[in-house]
This record gives structure tokens, sequence and C-alpha cells, in this order.
């Protein structure tokens, strides 16, 4: 083999490379964010704070990492994915060890809710983006397997953060998590690469495309965008309030605090295997069949909730909804790719997670308010349900696909 074909096979092998930074950034950015879920109950116990008030920390993290993600993601598309991934990293542990530090409910809200969310904002979109552009099929796939990192969070961040707790109190374990996330994503960070063919790639298929209107202003401005955008609002108001109460709710039903964070890990896993089955699915029967599907399945767990009282009811029922939940989450990156091209890539989904953030905000909060009102969780659950509908309605009104799609979906 030529000196020549080594090197031009060595940076297409490379997008495996990029695919495994993305999943451990997404598995550590948003496993320590959502490691609150694992710490509320200890807290409160500690502190005296409100369920709903430490909750509402994490509802100020989701409308931060919202408009983080969507600047990040913009800023991705002008000066690649490396610097801002790499800022990420370092303001990620910093703002941990800073939150771990708080004296007061209002300082932990303040630093935990903004420098966390402006911390995981810069992972997703921009990680996303970058991976879109290392492949030219199955992208479905690839960016199902950057997104597994979400998966894989609850069966590792979260057991750790268990672990911890259990060792030490919530202070020192917050603490250590931080510590853990610099040492594992600033070196993670600087191995990041642009795509060696994202120029041509910008002079090729997506001028066609920008030409056709779709430049990143424009696109926003698009039926298209309106409508991922609303059903991704729906998808993640529906489902952020079930994943965040649930270890508190199976404890609330009597199990075991270990065992109701084993719930938790379950539904990671289910999550990690549905990103799988629903992104080779969304590249053999089209992302949008695939996305109603998995919509539709996702509501009505969680209306079965309500009925889940034994360990494994919680089991069966985290299997199917982290299945569904976990599945539906890459497709939306698919859908704005295939709609708008790479070039507005970071923008155009940056601008979609900033509204799936604001949904995501609401179920901690919202969560917290029905258990401090009624007691008990069982509203939160009904209404997820309702909303998990409306979600089902939206996907339903996605019109087509640009023609264009049939040429890029054509091996290179």
């Amino acid at each position: 083999m030529s000196y020549a074909q080594t090197h031009a096979q060595a940076p297409h092998s490379y997008r495996w490379v990029i695919i495994a930074i993305g999943a451990l950034m997404t598995c550590v950015g948003i496993g320590a964010m959502f490691s609150l879920a694992i710490f509320l109950q200890p807290m409160s116990v500690d502190t005296g704070w409100s369920r709903a008030g430490i909750s509402s920390a994490m509802t100020l993290n989701f409308l931060v990492m919202g408009a983080a993600g969507f600047g990040w993601g913009t800023l991705s598309d002008r000066i690649g994915a490396r610097p801002v991934v790499l800022i990420g990293a370092v303001l990620l542990g910093l703002a941990l060890v800073l939150a771990s530090r708080a004296s007061s409910l209002l300082a932990f809200q303040l630093v935990y809710g903004i420098l966390v969310g402006l911390a995981a904002g810069a992972f997703f979109a921009p990680m996303i983006a970058a991976a879109t552009a290392w492949f030219d099929t199955n992208r479905g796939l690839a960016v199902s397997l950057v997104s597994a990192g979400m998966g894989v969070a609850p069966m590792t961040v979260s057991p750790f953060a268990a672990w911890l707790l259990a060792t030490y109190d919530w202070r020192m374990a917050m603490m250590v998590i931080g510590i853990a996330s610099w040492i594992l994503l600033v070196p993670a960070a600087l191995l990041v690469r642009r795509a060696p063919d994202a120029d041509h790639a910008d002079t090729g298929a997506e001028p066609s495309a920008e030409a056709g209107g779709f430049s990143a202003w424009k696109a926003l401005r698009t039926p298209q965008f309106a409508i991922l955008a609303g059903t991704f609002f729906l998808c993640c108001a529906a489902h952020s309030g079930p994943i965040f109460h649930m270890v508190s709710y199976a404890v609330a039903c009597g199990i075991a605090p270990m065992a109701a964070v084993s719930i938790y890990s379950v539904e990671g896993l289910a999550g990690l295997g549905g990103r799988l089955l629903l992104g080779v699915l969304a590249d053999r029967l089209g992302v949008k069949l695939v996305l109603i599907a998995g919509l539709m399945v996702q509501a009505v767990v969680m209306g079965a909730y309500v009925f889940a009282r034994e360990l494994p009811e919680f089991y069966l029922l985290a299997i199917v909804f982290g299945t569904a939940y976990g599945g539906v989450m890459p497709l939306y990156a698919v859908l704005a790719r295939e709609y708008f091209g790479q070039r507005v890539m970071g923008t155009v989904f940056g601008a979609a997670t900033m509204t799936s953030s604001i949904g995501m905000a609401l179920g901690p909060l919202g969560g917290g308010w029905v258990y401090d009102t009624f007691n008990v969780y069982d509203w939160l659950f009904i209404g997820s349900f309702g909303i998990g509908l409306a979600a089902v309605a939206m996907a339903l009104a996605f019109p087509p696909f640009p023609a264009r799609q049939a040429e890029q979906a054509q091996p290179a």
C-alpha cells in the first residue's frame, strides 16, 4: 500500500475517534449535570433546602444550556468544535467544584444552574455537528453513537455519584465528579479534529442547499425548523420530569435508594440500546417514521408509570421508556442535517437544542412542585403523557425532505 493510500485512509478512520470522543463528552457532560437527580434527596436532608428549590437549579441549568448550545453551535460552525469543547471541559469541572462549596440555596442555584448549563451546552451540538461532517452515509448511526454517551451516563456517572454519596457527604462527592470531569474531558477535547473534506463539502453539495434558501438565519424561519424545534421541545418537556424525579418517585413508592438508582441505570442501558436500534432503523426505514413511533411509545409508557409500585414493574417500564426516549433524541440531529445541510448544522441544531432545553427545564421544577404540593408524583406522569401525545401530533406535521436528500444519501 502506498504512502498516499495510507495517508488517505488515516483521516477516514479517524472518524471513529471523533465518535468515541463525542460519546465520552456527552456521557461525562450530561451525566455530571444529571447527577443532581442522585444528589437531590441527600442535599435536601442535609441542608433543609426544598426539593423544588434544588430542582430549580436544574431548571435554570436547562435554560442556560439551551441558550449556550445555540451560541456554542454557531461558534463551532465558524471556528470548529475543538476550541468550543475545550472551553466547555474546563468550565464544567470548575462549575461542579464551585457548586459543591455553595453555602446557600441561591448560591447553589446560580452556580450550578448557570455555569454547569453553560458548560454542558458546549458538548452536544458541536460534537453532533462535527460527527455528521465525517459521515457521508449512515448518519443516523453516527449521531446515535455520539449521543449514546447520554445513555451510558446513568450506568456510569450516576452509580459513581451514588457510591460517592455512600462514602462521603454530597459536597465532597460533587467536587470529586468535577475533578474527574477535568481529567477525562480536557485531554479528549484536544483530540477533536475537523473533517478533512469539510472545506470541499462546503463548496460542493452544501452551497446548493444555501442557494435554496437555507442559510443559517433563513433556516431558522422555515416551517421545517418550526416543526423540528416544536417537536423537540414537546418531546423533552414530556420526559424530563419523569427522568429527573424517577429515583425520588421510586423511593417514595418504597423502593430502597440503591435499587431506585439501579432503575435509573436500567433506563440508561435501555437508552443506549434504543439509540443504536432507532438509529439503524432510521437509516433503513426513514427517520420521520421511526421518530413518530418512538414518541408514541414514550408517551404511553410515561402514563403507565402511574401504576408502577414494585421493583420489577419499574424495571420493565424503564427498559421500554429508556429505549423510546433514548432512541428518539439523536433523530432530531439527523432531521436537521437532512433539511438544512452541513454548513449551518451547528447553528440549526444548536437552536433546536435550545428549544428542547426549555422543555427539559419544565420537568425538574414542575415535578418538584407537584410533589411538594400533592406529596405524590402521579400528576407528573399524567401531565407527561399528555405532552407526549402532543409531541406525536407535532411530528406528524413534518414536511417532506428536500430533493437533495436523495443525492446526498448515495455512497460517496
